[in-house]
């Protein structure tokens, strides 16, 4: 490689990309064909389909890392795993300035951020203090991620172009069925997918069960992730953040009276 090639390479911005979805995926691919020309694209994602996986790590047996090729690795371990793996060893002397996971094979709105292993995988990289980002296709069949990987890398590249805050999430849901050129930056929103419990018998006699809900439904909440891509057809940006305290509640509890146990006051509220 030339002086002058390998300047501008080591110039380029490092970007790690996963997901919850598996190595051979179809988003994963067209992800990292939209991003490929932004910077040095480098995938750690699972071995296998660890949809639902959420933000489990393995900390109860060792995990095995494949280099499948230049630039790609495979890891038999959730999404947690390799964004912990991605951060702390393969790209350990060279930290990504951005992490994006996806595309993933359907929706993540709503309350589906506290199961998702595609939004794990980001909020991993977001906790170790990379910025990221994750992306998903909001669709059961049907998949064609062409409009979704356009706005990744329109995303990704404004948000190269800035500082960014090192522990940036954001969740993005794009539309399926159409080519949307409106976004808009919502929050969360509130849905249910039933609660139908299956139980079945399996050949020896023993229950079974089947859990997760088939009917979908979603509150009309203006402003939500799921009014943007459901009743608006737009593509969705949420920033999300880690701190899950409840200020409102923290305040009224504090005025609790517990018998037996006297209160401290908390030293940021000293005052209530």
């Amino acid at each position: 490689m030339a002086p002058e090639q390998a300047t501008r390479r080591a110039q380029r911005p490092c970007i790690l990309v996963s997901n919850d979805d598996g190595y051979l995926s179809e988003g994963l691919r067209a992800l990292v064909e939209a991003l490929e020309d932004q910077g040095e694209v480098v995938v750690v994602a699972p071995e296998t389909e660890q949809s639902a996986a959420s933000h489990a790590i393995s900390l109860h047996r060792p995990l095995r890392l494949r280099k499948l090729r230049p630039g790609w690795y495979a890891v038999d371990g959730t999404p947690t795993d390799c964004s912990y793996l991605a951060l702390n060893h393969v790209l350990k002397r060279k930290p990504p300035q951005l992490m994006v996971s996806g595309i993933n094979h359907g929706p993540n709105l709503a309350d589906d951020v506290t199961y998702s292993g595609t939004v794990a995988a980001a909020m991993e990289a977001s906790m170790l203090g990379v910025p990221a980002i994750a992306v998903s296709l909001a669709t059961r069949d049907e998949f064609e991620f062409g409009a979704a990987a356009r706005f990744a890398r329109s995303l990704v590249q404004a948000a190269l172009a800035l500082p960014l805050p090192r522990r940036m999430l954001l969740n993005v849901n794009v539309p399926a069925g159409a080519d949307p050129d409106e976004y808009t930056v919502t929050r969360l929103g509130k849905h249910s997918y039933g609660s139908d419990v299956i139980e079945k018998v399996d050949p020896r006699g023993r229950k079974y069960y089947w859990i997760g809900g088939s009917e979908y439904q979603h509150e009309d909440i203006p402003g939500s992730d799921c009014n943007a891509v459901y009743r608006e057809s737009r593509i969705s940006v949420t920033p999300l953040q880690l701190d899950l305290t409840d200020p409102a509640l923290r305040e009224g509890l504090i005025r609790w009276s517990l018998r037996g146990f006297r209160h401290s006051p908390p030293a940021d509220l000293v005052s209530l």
